[in-house]
């Protein structure tokens, strides 16, 4: 099976559950509340002969950029999200991209799939799991 270009840019379309993995994830409640009202933005490139990405996470309130090579691991920055930072492994499983990220949280990570235009992003962190569906724009 050949590995999706999940190259592009997506809106936002629904969420559920962040308030509880935010929570999880020691963020305070004022923050938890600003963060649940944003609609984000991804922008993503992705070359799939190199396997590098960047997934541009935009919002009013803060952005998030994430630079690597898909299936090398590397010294992520998170300190825009909890202040922390993680030992992190993005690979391929069929075609969705599951990323680790070792670190002072047990299980934390994300799952990204594509299902026609609708981009799907599953975020995990103890045992605590949300979700957010972005469409693609046109």
């Amino acid at each position: 099976m050949s590995q999706p270009n999940y190259s592009g840019t997506y809106h936002m379309v629904d969420q559920e559950n962040m308030d509880a993995y935010l929570e999880a994830l020691d963020i305070n409640f004022a923050l938890r509340k600003i963060v649940c009202l944003l609609k984000p933005t991804k922008d993503i490139s992705h070359d799939p002969a190199s396997g590098a990405m960047k997934i541009r996470t935009l919002t009013t309130f803060r952005n998030f950029n994430m630079d690597f090579i898909i299936g090398q691991e590397f010294t992520e920055d998170l300190g825009p999200v909890d202040g922390r930072t993680c030992q992190t492994t993005v690979s391929w499983d069929g075609d969705k991209l599951v990323c680790v990220q070792r670190g002072e949280k047990e299980g934390r990570g994300w799952t990204h799939w594509l299902e026609g235009d609708m981009l799907h992003l599953e975020m995990r962190v103890e045992g605590v799991v949300a979700r957010q569906v972005f469409k693609k724009a046109a």
